[in-house]
């Protein structure tokens, strides 16, 4: 898919599922509940043991279904591992300019992280298709605001803090979409293997997010 299409659905969909787990055996299970409640975005953290493998078996199982991406991509190394174990897209929590060079030379979607304007800026210039403010819960959603008046341009994704609170005021200050994790992708549900807690949970940040752009829109 090309790099302009996966960003529309990224975008289209407005929840990025951030999913850590200390084992990957059973994640296609936990993206399968992901998109039962509406979440077709999914980013599997290279904090997962060999998450490599998992997004090989995510991908074979259920390919175009859902828009896959790897986080907690540190080097142009890793970026390109998922890329090819089937990464449409890579997030990192931090600014490295070969990670968004490499992404750019093949034509994927990337989203690296920053926190300060002078980051945003540079991530920008370098070929960001979006920047991931990240901890966004430090300064929350007048934070976001505040770096979009003079970077209006910027497409920002609020990653940190983002939960069924604060995730409509997040919206409104100027996301383009939201990454959520934990408040998601539940550790607790997750041990459990409480998948339809996952897709009922799914499904209120959709609900979210059509609310809020429609909302918006209205406006």
């Amino acid at each position: 898919m090309q790099a302009k299409n996966i960003l529309e659905q990224i975008i289209d969909c407005g929840i990025v599922a951030v999913m850590r787990s200390p084992e990957g055996s059973f994640l296609t299970d936990v993206v399968k509940a992901l998109i039962d409640g509406g979440v077709t975005v999914v980013e599997i953290t290279f904090t997962v043991p060999a998450a490599h493998r998992v997004l090989e078996v995510v991908r074979a199982s259920l390919r175009d279904r859902v828009i896959l991406g790897a986080g907690t991509v540190l080097d142009p190394e890793t970026a390109r591992i998922a890329l090819l174990s089937g990464a449409e897209f890579i997030v990192a929590p931090t600014l490295n300019l070969s990670v968004i060079e490499l992404c750019k030379r093949y034509g994927k979607v990337v989203v690296p992280g920053a926190y300060t304007p002078t980051e945003v800026l540079s991530a920008w210039q370098a070929g960001a298709d979006i920047v991931k403010i990240f901890p966004a819960d430090i300064g929350g959603p007048a934070y976001l605001r505040a770096l979009l008046a003079p970077l209006p341009q910027v497409r920002l994704l609020p990653t940190g803090g983002v939960n069924l609170e604060t995730a409509a005021e997040f919206l409104r200050a100027g996301a383009c979409a939201l990454g959520v994790g934990s408040s998601l992708v539940e550790p607790k549900a997750l041990a459990q293997r409480d998948f339809a807690r996952i897709t009922s949970l799914a499904s209120q940040y959709v609900r979210i997010v059509q609310d809020t752009r429609r909302s918006l829109a209205g406006a």
